[in-house]
């Protein structure tokens, strides 16, 4: 994967975004500068699809597989490192070895959790900041089984 790709894949995780256009958009302000042909060549190999959003208009996701690559490395990831998961209503605190929150961090990103807003990683503590306590409730499930 290039790094307008994995510009791409950033992109469509944290916002919606329905057409080649928007897109293209997207890319242009994070200063890469790319023709539709390309933006379209990238989502073919990147596997995109578009599916309905909560609003009724339709996104880019990337594929189903994709993300069940993503967990393996997770699992692999938190296997190694995570100590506990906790949460309090919608922010999840994800305890680590010294060192690896910033890892546990950067795996969790690469998920394209839709309703995760954001991560802070300090040493050995990480927070996640999620839409809502059921999102939050669900992360953690999905954590303790990967550990």
């Amino acid at each position: 994967m290039n790094e307008r790709q994995e510009k791409i894949v950033d992109i469509i995780s944290r916002r919606a975004v329905s057409t080649q256009a928007e897109l293209m958009e997207e890319l242009e302000k994070a200063g890469i500068h790319a023709a539709q042909a390309t933006v379209s060549r990238d989502i073919k190999a990147l596997r995109l699809t578009r599916e309905r959003s909560g609003q009724g208009r339709y996104r880019y996701v990337m594929p189903r597989e994709r993300a069940v690559d993503v967990e393996a490395r997770l699992r692999a990831i938190f296997s190694q490192c995570v100590t506990s998961v906790d949460r309090a209503q919608n922010i999840v605190v994800i305890k680590t070895l010294p060192g690896l929150a910033s890892a546990a961090c950067a795996a969790i990103d690469k998920m394209s959790i839709r309703t995760l807003v954001g991560t802070i990683a300090g040493d050995d503590t990480a927070f996640l900041a999620m839409r809502d306590d059921d999102a939050a409730e669900e992360l953690v499930r999905r954590i303790r089984k990967l550990l």
